[in-house]
């Protein structure tokens, strides 16, 4: 039994609207409770996610590295949106909890990794039913000995973690910098120049986490897969909703594909882009209020978050009436001709910029056969110009991984200039885009917008699809929506 308290202070973490309590029911609620334990394991990827730590420590020898996750996000007033940790600290642990802060101390031969964690509601105060961290709030949390059996890593309790940074050298130490505001403030930047916003030697970090992250190991390379083939899923259900002789909203068609995402994979890998008609032609729209009409396109970006967060990221256009129009399908051979050639040229040595320039190419020459180049290809190529990109507007690719748009810290030169290895995961997905307002296209092209996009693993030979599990070209594609209709709509389960 807890021993009986007299204060009545408000506990961390509760909000200005909570009642205040008579003594009686406080002292009710600090006893009679069963002690639970957790069935924890060790999980079979924590190895690799310690090799993780190991090689970005060899990277700064001597020096310790602080990796915070970040909290909670405010929704709005005392609403928080979902918590979804940060990607590099997940990276390195495997750990989805708020709030948590990896540190990785050198200790002679190497590095000492602690993770620093908010330990389950102790039953000697009154947390555990009166915080929102409490666990009648949120239900139960892992004791320190729990997240360490699973996750193979000393942890410390959180209300440490100030004694512990104050101890650092901020001329030995570096910080994963703008996930934690008290990290951030407790370490002090030591050097004064800053890249992109970050101290230099903070930034150096980040880098080196994001480069490292190039290069995907076998398991990440199986929760990709797993990621894609729960993406292949809700892009059936969705076929399977799809009218053929209505309108429909875009909004329900993200919900039906967000039910799947929620099911098999923990979330949606980032907002889901569904495009009727004319909203095809802008590349991120998320408002998603429109609807669908039979004889127009449907443009849908979509990708499942794994309950380990990796996430796919798969494009695919849709004829709403089951057919393409004759210029439709015109437009949609020439993408998939343009993505067809950037996934053939993809292998390990070959110029990322290489790869985009070959899906280019190939979108010029059907912009001039279309008859809408006022220049010659090869004009309309030079870096001089690049008029062509009127017409198309983005790259043909990302990297992909624990985030959509993943390794965005690297170095220019090791990826926009750098070349692919082999164990890189990037999407390739050339567009072409005829805004409804363009009037240097025909007025039969505006509003119609096509992106082909899959994601793809570089091998030792070329590259594989991984997302080939939906088709791509125009008559495969008719033919799978009519496949998916017939079927009718299922449930996950």
């Amino acid at each position: 039994m807890a021993e009986e308290r007299t204060d009545t202070k408000p506990v961390d973490g509760t909000e200005s609207h909570d009642p205040d309590f008579p003594e009686a029911y406080l002292a009710f609620m600090r006893q009679g409770w069963r002690d639970t334990e957790l069935p924890v394991a060790p999980r079979p990827e924590a190895p690799d996610h310690a090799k993780r730590r190991a090689a970005l420590s060899a990277a700064f020898p001597g020096e310790t590295l602080v990796i915070p996750t970040g909290g909670e996000k405010v929704r709005a007033n005392d609403t928080e949106y979902r918590f979804r940790p940060g990607s590099d600290f997940v990276y390195l642990t495997g750990d989805h909890e708020p709030d948590s802060v990896l540190v990785l101390r050198p200790n002679g031969s190497g590095h000492d990794a602690t993770l620093f964690m908010r330990p389950r509601s102790s039953r000697q105060t009154d947390e555990f039913f009166r915080s929102r961290h409490g666990e009648l709030w949120v239900g139960r949390r892992p004791s320190l000995g729990e997240k360490s059996t699973e996750l193979g890593l000393p942890t410390a309790d959180l209300t440490g973690l100030e004694q512990a940074l104050a101890e650092l050298s901020p001329a030995r130490t570096r910080v994963l910098r703008g996930f934690d505001p008290l990290v951030d403030a407790a370490v002090r930047p030591y050097d004064g120049a800053r890249a992109e916003g970050q101290p230099a030697r903070d930034r150096e970090l980040a880098i080196a986490i994001s480069e490292q992250k190039l290069v995907k190991d076998e398991w990440e390379i199986a929760q990709l897969q797993d990621a894609i083939d729960a993406t292949v899923r809700g892009f059936e259900d969705v076929a399977r909703v799809l009218p053929a002789d209505r309108a429909v909203s875009e909004r329900l068609l993200e919900g039906v594909f967000a039910l799947r995402a929620r099911h098999d994979g923990n979330d949606v890998g980032y907002g889901s882009i569904v495009g009727a008609g004319e909203h095809a032609t802008i590349l991120h729209w998320v408002r998603n209020h429109g609807v669908t009409r039979p004889g127009e396109l449907l443009l849908m970006d979509m990708g499942v978050e794994n309950r380990h967060l990796y996430t796919a990221d798969v494009t695919r256009v849709l004829p709403v009436d089951g057919r393409f129009t004759s210029l439709q399908r015109q437009v949609y051979d020439v993408v998939y001709a343009s993505q067809q050639a950037g996934i053939d040229a993809v292998k390990p040595g070959v110029k990322f910029k290489d790869v985009h320039l070959t899906c280019m190419r190939v979108l010029a020459e059907g912009l001039a056969d279309l008859g809408l180049l006022p220049v010659g290809v090869d004009e309309a190529m030079d870096e001089k110009s690049t008029i062509y990109r009127r017409w198309t507007l983005h790259g043909f690719g990302h990297m992909l991984g624990i985030d959509v748009h993943d390794c965005a810290n690297a170095r220019k030169e090791t990826y926009r200039d750098g070349a692919l290895g082999e164990g890189y995961v990037l999407t390739v997905e050339p567009g072409l885009y005829f805004q409804p307002e363009d009037e240097l296209v025909p007025e039969e092209l505006r509003g119609i917008g096509i992106r082909i996009e899959d994601d793809v693993l570089v091998t030792p030979t070329g590259a594989v699809n991984l997302s080939a599990g939906l088709p791509r070209r125009a008559d495969e594609v008719e033919t799978w929506l009519a496949a998916q209709r017939a079927a009718g709509l299922r449930l996950p389960g």
